[in-house]
């Protein structure tokens, strides 16, 4: 009982301290976008973003409030329906706005005399009938989720150690054959996009990097500009994002290869799928410097 209170207080303290940090992201990059007159893309992006990590983390962690506290379970279908869905939305919008973001960025630090450079977004207002598509193929490839997800609210025996208070019922073979395609595809063209990006931002930062060397043999002062040093959060972003997507598709084959019930592998599992949500706003705050900018504005 010990453990398990350990485990509760440490998901719950990490939901909540994700939840502040993606706040604290989005009200600063929304005041920047307000404040400023040149509208970055880069910053409704990140925005957009941290609004999806808020609800990742919400929906994730109110099942575990309730768990926690020992609440009266208040989740009937309906409830349990929203929630996972919810979540299943969120996790496929992190992706598809990680992937956006690190595209955007590495058209944005491309050469002027480039290819690249004419896909620059001219506005930022650009940038929403993407966001407007992402919303809309996420929510059509989750809605086999409203008729397999129920609450075990009627049936306590259900609640398997207390990890939660909804269940997947079976579902129609044909509708899963049709959802599951549709998800690795996306995975995998945005997960593809995103390492083209990344590995083209890496080639225009090594270039950057030889020049900078140069210049400093030739004893010339030279400042690195804005652009890159944000494609180096943004990459850092990506390796954070890549590193905890496959940790958890790995340990989620394994779970599904396993014979045995290991609760502290679906612990970790359960972790895996939020550590992103949560630590990329610190990433932004170390690496962007946010909060000195936010008390520069006051």
């Amino acid at each position: 009982m010990i453990l398990q209170f350990i485990k509760e207080t440490f998901f719950l303290l990490m939901t909540v301290f994700g939840i502040l940090g993606n706040m604290s992201v989005s009200v600063n990059y929304m005041f920047s976008w307000w404040g400023s007159p040149e509208k970055k893309p880069i910053h409704l992006i990140l925005t957009h973003l941290a609004f999806t990590n808020i609800i990742l983390l919400l929906s994730k962690g109110l099942q575990k409030t309730i768990i926690f506290f020992g609440l009266r379970n208040f989740l009937d279908d309906i409830s349990c329906k929203v929630i996972v869905y919810l979540e299943r939305v969120a996790r496929g919008l992190s992706i598809c706005t990680s992937s956006l973001l690190t595209v955007v960025q590495a058209i944005i630090i491309s050469p002027r005399a480039s290819g690249w450079s004419k896909l620059r977004p001219k506005s930022a207002w650009h940038i929403l009938p993407f966001f407007s598509s992402f919303w809309i193929f996420n929510a059509l490839i989750s809605m086999n989720l409203i008729h397999s997800i129920k609450s075990i609210s009627l049936n306590m025996s259900q609640l398997k150690n207390g990890n939660s208070y909804c269940y997947f019922t079976l579902e129609s073979q044909k509708i899963k054959w049709i959802v599951l395609p549709l998800m690795v595809l996306r995975d995998a063209v945005f997960q593809g996009a995103m390492g083209g990006a990344s590995g083209y931002m890496v080639f225009l930062l090594h270039k950057h990097h030889q020049h900078v060397l140069y210049l400093q043999n030739s004893k010339l002062l030279y400042r690195t500009p804005p652009e890159l040093r944000a494609a180096q959060s943004v990459l850092l972003l990506m390796l954070c994002f890549v590193f905890f997507y496959w940790s958890d598709c790995a340990l989620s084959l394994f779970l599904s290869l396993s014979l045995g019930d290991s609760s502290l592998m679906i612990n970790i599992q359960e972790f895996l799928t939020l550590v992103y949500a949560i630590l990329s706003p610190l990433v932004l705050i170390h690496r962007d410097g946010l909060i000195p900018e936010c008390w520069h504005s006051k």
